[in-house]
């Protein structure tokens, strides 16, 4: 996924969202309210709870990889990573690039108690709201982006209806922009936007210019344990990671052994 063309979805959805009618609009917010009324934001709050965190994520195709596991069962795939101690799931929602719909979030929020993530390209507080309705405790926030303005009208969103906001870096500036946000919880993606290449250095090279405060999840790329090791030492609390589980033939066995609690076959 290039910066190329995470820009151009990014548009694509502006777009879309421009079509949309206030009355439409008015809807969702007023659904997301009522749905979330009384409910706090328990998504980071899990990642903290655990000693390895696991964000295990819904995924059957991207644009870098190809169909994963096209025919997946969003239900039994989340069963699954319940059963083997998934702190919370990343659900893809982006339908024309990752073959992701709002129904798959639906589905797995039906499924499971976890907390849900809805993994998309957010541009506009109607997502976040759709988002609350489909049954997400929190929302991906990419700064790449979006203006500073358009960030923190995300992150004010969120915070209305009771919805963790994951900020998502690349690089130092990013990480700097984040900062300034008031980002409390900080996936770093290990991709690079340029090359497409994948270095957990990343990771590692960003950890040191992150908030005190914040709650740093590593993002892409995670197949082993010992990578979450290097990756804790680093400060990092959390671990989303797709691929290696939808391409596990066991990832329930696969879950447990990235959090330590079975012996590396």
């Amino acid at each position: 996924m290039s910066a190329n063309f995470q820009q151009r979805v990014m548009d694509d959805k502006r777009r879309a969202m421009s079509l949309l009618s206030g009355a439409e609009r008015e809807h969702t917010r007023e659904a997301a309210l009522a749905s979330r009324k009384n409910c706090s934001a328990r998504f980071r709050r899990e990642l903290l709870a655990r000693p390895t965190a696991i964000i295990a994520e819904f995924k059957r195709h991207s644009p870098s990889a190809g169909d994963i596991q096209g025919g997946a069962d969003p239900a039994g795939i989340a069963r699954l990573y319940e059963a083997g101690g998934a702190a919370a799931m990343s659900v893809l929602t982006e339908p024309d690039h990752f073959k992701g719909s709002l129904d798959d979030l639906r589905t797995v929020a039906a499924a499971v108690n976890l907390p849900l993530l809805r993994k998309d390209f957010t541009v506009d507080r109607h997502q976040v709201h759709e988002a609350a309705v489909a049954g997400a405790e929190a929302v991906l926030v990419i700064v790449a982006g979006l203006t500073d303005a358009d960030a923190l009208k995300l992150l004010d969103a969120a915070h209305t209806v009771h919805l963790d906001a994951l900020v998502e870096v690349h690089s130092e500036e990013d990480m700097k922009r984040a900062a300034a946000l008031g980002a409390e919880l900080i996936g770093v993606n290990n991709r690079n936007l340029k090359t497409l290449k994948v270095d957990l250095e990343t990771s590692l090279q960003l950890a040191e210019f992150a908030p005190a405060n914040a709650t740093l999840v590593a993002e892409s790329g995670l197949r082993t344990r010992a990578d979450i090791e290097r990756l804790q030492s680093a400060g990092y609390k959390a671990f989303l990671i797709g691929e290696t589980l939808m391409r596990s033939g066991d990832p329930l066995t696969t879950l447990r052994e990235l959090q330590g609690m079975e012996q590396v076959r």
